[in-house]
């Protein structure tokens, strides 16, 4: 008997994937986007409301001025 070898077969198998990398992916995209969108909103915000403190704060200090110079007029009058 003669040795034969017996033919060589080869399987090539090939996967489509079912598209989940691109829709994960996309998905990420998105919330990333939303969450920078929320932190810039919250940001506006702040400044919003450190502007609003410090003009009432520079209210209140011209208002405290005003008593002063009045509480000093008074003062002159009163020595007079």
């Amino acid at each position: 008997m003669a040795d034969r070898q017996a033919p060589n077969t080869t399987v090539i198998e090939r996967s489509g994937g079912s598209g989940a990398t691109i829709l994960i992916a996309i998905v990420l995209l998105i919330a990333v986007i939303v969450g920078g969108y929320f932190l810039l909103a919250q940001n506006r915000n702040d400044t919003i409301r450190t502007d609003a403190v410090t003009k009432a704060a520079s209210k209140v200090g011209d208002g405290a001025s005003k008593v002063g110079d009045a509480a000093s007029k008074a003062a002159d009058h009163a020595t007079n």
